[in-house]
């Protein structure tokens, strides 16, 4: 059997452990900059705020409700999350960490499931204070759908929702409606409604070959799993496929050198995390964006794919290409507020085809361990290329900002 564990309203969640006070009061994070909302409580859901919401555009509805506004603590959730996935670990050593709230678990046991379900509930909640409901059933797709019942009728089921039985399979199905299936998008749940499949329940009704011909073997995983028949398992790799560091500045650019700059600190942000999962890349994605709620402005969106005359994790070479890339993204008399890079072709940093004619200065893998070594021991930023603006860390407007509670000594929570 397979459970899948997620923590309801993440980021909001987060906040509230700290700040207990807020239990009761409606709570939403910001994005990057203090874009739009990303994380609502339950009670900012009943007022009716929306997921994405623009932050300035709902101001007067923040004050008008008294919500209290967080900006984004990406520390402070990594944290917590990593304390999450650590305890789910207790009960099985096959977990598949999904996202930064949810994770699914293979369960091989003769315990009683719905008890095993309360008790990584309440495991949770004692040692983090993060609320969470979980869904059990023979496949990771049904177990999502388990996972939604039991976060839906959070009173009537106590957050555990077992499906066990053919009968609860079916009654669970009919009850999900198709554009709320794991995996389903807005288009694929269109183009089903079109050949009257409203529900979860429908889709697992269709034929093997029909659902190959019409769509992909993808969606026929999907309907085998939704059958009950595992077909999608656990991928407990850590590695991902491509890294992005994509960010909004805090305020509109127009100058070339300034973009450059943000530039190459997105880029030494991704090789960065391509070397700490040890992998290379052959591509970049270079993004620049304009200003999207500014109606004077001409609506401005356009990137660049560089491939890389060879593999590479160091910020010295990627931070080089990035910029040399900008540079034919820029129009001048523009204004900017959007820019990022990604890194994508990845692979092995220690086991990658070599090539003749050209490769990286050997200096540089010495050059990117030592810097590190130093950024971990003395902390984040301490050491940057010449290319990074040397006086800031990051850029962006956290208007609401909350504590590092669990990640810097000079926040720990006093107790009084």
């Amino acid at each position: 059997m397979y459970a899948l564990v997620d923590c309801n309203n993440f980021y909001a969640s987060c906040e509230r452990v700290f700040q207990p006070q807020y239990r009761n009061t409606p709570v939403v994070v910001l994005s990057n900059n203090d874009g739009c909302v990303i994380s609502r409580s339950d009670e900012a859901k009943s007022i009716n705020i929306p997921m994405g919401a623009p932050a300035f555009k709902y101001r007067q509805q923040f004050k008008q409700h008294n919500i209290k506004v967080f900006s984004s603590n990406y520390p402070l959730y990594g944290d917590m999350s990593s304390r999450v996935m650590g305890i789910l670990r207790q009960f099985s050593p096959e977990v598949e960490v999904y996202s930064i709230d949810e994770a699914f678990l293979y369960l091989n046991t003769v315990e009683n499931l719905k008890d095993i379900g309360h008790k990584m509930r309440n495991r949770i909640l004692q040692w983090t204070g993060l609320p969470t409901c979980v869904g059990i059933a023979p496949t990771k797709a049904l177990a999502k759908v388990a996972n939604k019942i039991a976060r839906q009728f959070l009173s009537e089921t106590g957050g555990v929702v077992v499906i066990d039985s053919e009968s609860k399979r079916i009654k669970a199905l009919k009850w999900t409606a198709i554009n709320k299936v794991w995996g389903v998008g807005h288009r694929l749940s269109k183009r089903l409604k079109q050949q009257n499949i409203h529900t979860a329940y429908d889709f697992s009704l269709l034929s093997d070959a029909w659902v190959k011909k019409q769509y992909s073997v993808t969606e026929l995983y999907l309907k085998k799993d939704l059958e009950g028949i595992a077909t999608l398992n656990l991928e407990c790799t850590s590695n991902k496929k491509s890294i992005a560091t994509t960010r909004s500045f805090e305020n509109s650019y127009t100058d070339l050198n300034t973009i450059k700059e943000r530039i190459a600190t997105f880029a030494n942000s991704c090789a960065e995390k391509l070397r700490k999962q040890q992998s290379s890349c052959n591509m970049l994605i270079i993004l620049l964006q304009g200003n999207r709620f500014e109606k004077k402005e001409v609506p401005y969106k356009n990137s660049i794919t560089i491939v890389l005359p060879f593999p590479t994790n160091s910020s010295l070479t990627i931070a080089k290409h990035a910029s040399k890339a900008v540079e034919q993204l820029y129009k001048k008399g523009l204004k900017y507020k959007r820019a990022g890079v990604i890194a994508t072709g990845l692979v092995p940093t220690q086991n990658h085809q070599l090539t003749i004619f050209s490769s990286e200065n050997p200096k540089h893998h010495s050059l990117m361990t030592a810097m590190d070594k130093l950024n971990t021991k003395y902390g984040e930023n301490k050491l940057k290329i010449a290319n990074q603006d040397l006086q800031r860390t990051w850029k962006m407007r956290q208007e609401h900002l909350s504590k590092q509670y669990t990640t810097k000594f000079n926040e720990i929570l006093i107790v009084k």
